[in-house]
């Protein structure tokens, strides 16, 4: 805070000992975190295949994510920015003649309205988006008759099975 800040008669600001940097750090980290496991567990949208993308669930989860990323980007800058510049401590020179730099009151604020904002449109884009009913991973056709979990063994069949004569009739070759 600004009160906190005294000078001196020297020209020098003498800033108190804050913990705005562990906390505005652990903040940003716990948004970091808070983000992946949303897309991890939501999935790209990207990779995503839509039959119809005009579904209402769809175009909700679609904006719902791109606003949560503006918005944990610019959470990620608010919540960075006033850890790195509330880490002054001790005595340092003033700026601009007579005056002392802080942080204002409402970085902390807005960085952790903007998080809450962020996880908040990110749950809206997983519920959206697993709400959906057309929402498929890629075409099976695209993987060329790859089996891709389950064995793909074709039913047995009772008649019987053409073999060439050379078949039996061959010989290996030490």
């Amino acid at each position: 805070m600004a009160s906190d800040v005294q000078m001196t008669t020297q020209g020098e600001c003498i800033y108190p000992r804050s913990p705005a940097l562990a906390l505005g750090l652990t903040a940003t980290v716990a948004l970091v975190m808070a983000q992946a496991i949303i897309n991890t567990v939501a999935g790209c949208i990207c990779c995503k295949k839509h039959r119809h993308p005009s579904d209402t669930n769809w175009t909700v989860a679609l904006i719902s994510f791109i606003i949560s990323w503006v918005t944990f980007i610019i959470a990620f800058l608010l919540l960075l920015t006033g850890a790195a510049f509330n880490d002054q401590h001790g005595v340092q020179g003033m700026y601009l003649g007579d005056y002392c730099f802080v942080v204002k009151a409402g970085v902390f604020s807005g960085g952790a309205l903007m998080s809450l904002t962020s996880v908040a449109l990110g749950i809206v884009y997983y519920v959206a988006l697993s709400s959906s009913k057309n929402v498929q991973p890629w075409d099976p056709q695209q993987n060329q008759g790859i089996a891709m979990g389950q064995p793909q063994i074709p039913p047995r069949s009772t008649e019987p099975v053409f073999v060439h004569e050379d078949t039996y009739n061959r010989q290996q070759v030490p």
